[in-house]
């Protein structure tokens, strides 16, 4: 039998081999050319772009931290000398007259520069004309600011709001801003002379609105210059890793904080609990940020360490834990039904991430599944499914591996068997493939009649070739379930079962790799289903010189298949001929 079980030190990021960067490295300067060179190199071909529509789309989270650093990268771009642009409004009474700039303080000139808005409105983006006792006023919006620079705007503002962004589309086009008035039943009391503006658009925002905005203007977003924050980064080598510990030293600094070197193992292994990946990394400002102020709540100083880190990620969890607490406690207290220990036929313990709307953070929750087998035609029943409880990914998770064991059995006939599988005690939606193995072995279990350890729980989703693939939530649904033997008490049996190709997404709570360390919790990885059973049921799928799963089934299908000819004695044509007189 393949050896499946992980050591400890594969469950949480490898931080000893790393552990003298943290120290020797020095406090060098981080650029953002190095750590978003895509974004950087845009940035400078919009900036040095003679374009007639110097419009770019940028792909960022939305918050007001990324406008004011992109506003900052931008400011680097720009030389020292100073050039004018706009002009100057002249009001005489009722006649308005414009002339080009001839000093800074004329009252629609502009040096360029780089101006933002998280939000806006039409007199904040465009200047507005007032009227008051026969007095007539202009003044200058974010566009006459931004005239001869850079002008960087939410997309989610203006697309809240079309009709700025069709007078915002018509001033980029024709590079010059016409006054309006912001009554459309009544005209301008006078005419105000049009003036040449000049200035380049970046619009930031999330994928949907960019994909809205794609949808509204697809040939403009097809002429725009394009990139993205990318929100992590590779650790594939020493010096990608350095360059994640400068950026994270140049996030602090802007907090007025100093790191200690005993807090970077404890922010490593959190921030690959955010990214899902021991090997990736993030490069978000604002989740940097949050990290260090509430590790700073801890210290009377602006030395922040590890267990001022540490204390405030086990602050917030507890603080957030309350759902996961209950639940939990329903659990024990066999509200819902969730055996550790024993042995069972066709049921399995699955592993599910469960997210609350409004609640900020996921949490792991063992299911049950349950499968029972009758003679029939063949059919395999998804309850779920039939009572319209389960999305379309976890039908389509249901078909592929009943693919795989009629495949296997290699059957010259209908099965003569049918089966009804069920998650026990959910009540709302299930959705995703996560849970096709555990219900794949939950039917071969009980098709086989071999019993499955209710000690180990599983997830997973299987192809049509039987190869376990990758799914999220690991660490969440492997923490649910250890939180539950452990508080019934370890018995140094039990465990999880997960896919090979997971192994990297590994960032487990310390006590669980403790846990493990000692022997009273176990994590085996799989890549097949061949390898699951056998953890599961003590019996191999397919032996040849001994009593295996796929045998016992195909027995028992050749002993239905004897009782149905035994019940029917006379030949069907006979039945037929008789049924005809």
């Amino acid at each position: 039998m393949i050896n499946n079980q992980l050591e400890w030190r594969a469950l949480q990021p490898d931080t000893d081999s790393v552990q003298s960067l943290f120290s020797e490295l020095p406090d060098d300067p981080c650029y953002f050319s190095e750590v978003q060179p895509r974004l950087f190199n845009t940035l400078s071909l919009l900036l040095d772009s003679q374009a007639k529509l110097p419009l770019m789309l940028v792909k960022t989270p939305e918050h007001p931290e990324y406008q004011a650093l992109l506003q900052t990268v931008i400011s680097g771009f720009d030389d020292e000398s100073v050039t004018l642009y706009g002009g100057h409004y002249h009001i005489d009474g009722a006649a308005v007259s414009w002339r080009p700039a001839e000093s800074e303080q004329d009252n629609f000139a502009s040096t360029g520069g780089v101006h933002s808005a998280d939000w806006i409105e039409a007199e904040q983006l465009f200047g507005c004309f007032r009227q008051y006792n026969n007095t007539l006023t202009l003044e200058p919006g974010l566009v006459h600011k931004a005239n001869g620079g850079t002008l960087l705007l939410s997309l989610r503002a203006l697309l809240a709001q079309p009709l700025l962004w069709l007078r915002l589309k018509q001033i980029l086009s024709t590079r010059q801003f016409s006054w309006h008035s912001p009554d459309e039943s009544r005209p301008l009391p006078v005419a105000v002379p049009p003036m040449p503006l000049h200035f380049r658009l970046i619009l930031t925002g999330e994928r949907d609105a960019l994909a809205d905005f794609q949808e509204m203007e697809p040939e403009l977003a097809e002429l725009a210059f394009y990139s993205e924050f990318e929100d992590n980064i590779q650790i594939v080598d020493e010096q990608s890793f350095a360059l994640w510990i400068k950026w994270a030293r140049s996030v602090a600094a802007d907090e007025d904080l100093l790191i200690a070197d005993d807090l970077w193992p404890v922010l490593m292994r959190e921030a690959v609990r955010y990214t899902g990946d021991q090997e990736t990394l993030p490069l978000c400002p604002v989740w940097l940020a949050r990290q260090f102020q509430e590790a700073a709540a801890n210290s009377d100083e602006n030395l922040i360490n590890g267990e001022h880190l540490q204390a405030a990620l086990d602050n917030r969890e507890w603080r957030e834990g309350f759902l996961a607490e209950r639940i939990r406690d329903e659990i024990l207290l066999d509200q819902i039904l969730i055996e550790t220990e024993g042995e069972a036929i066709g049921q399995i313990n699955a592993l599910s991430v469960i997210e609350f709307p409004g609640h900020p953070r996921a949490f792991g929750e063992p299911s049950r599944i349950s499968c029972v087998v009758h003679v029939g035609d063949g059919e395999f029943h998804d309850v779920e499914r039939k009572a319209e409880l389960g999305g379309n990914i976890h039908a389509k998770g249901m078909m592929i591996m009943q693919a795989w064991l009629i495949a296997e059995l290699e059957l010259d006939q209908q099965l003569p068997f049918s089966a009804s599988v069920v998650f026990e005690q959910s009540y709302s939606e299930v959705d995703g493939d996560s849970a096709s193995l555990a219900e794949l072995c939950a039917l071969i279990s009980a098709l086989s009649s071999q019993p499955i350890t209710q000690q180990i729980a599983v997830t997973g989703s299987v192809d049509q070739f039987g190869r376990v693939q990758p799914v999220g939530g690991l660490n969440e649904k492997i923490e649910g379930f250890f939180h539950i033997c452990q508080q019934r008490t370890l018995n140094g049996s039990q465990g999880v079962i997960i896919p090979a190709a997971n192994v990297r997404h590994l960032c487990l709570q310390q006590e669980v790799v403790d846990a493990v360390r000692e022997g009273k919790f176990h994590v085996w990885a799989v890549e097949s289903v061949e390898e699951a059973l056998p953890l599961l049921t003590k019996t191999e799928w397919d032996k040849e010189d001994a009593p295996c799963l796929l045998r016992s089934i195909q027995e028992r299908i050749a002993q239905i298949n004897q009782q149905e000819g035994r019940q029917r004695p006379w030949p069907l044509r006979w039945l037929n001929w008789f049924n005809q007189s």
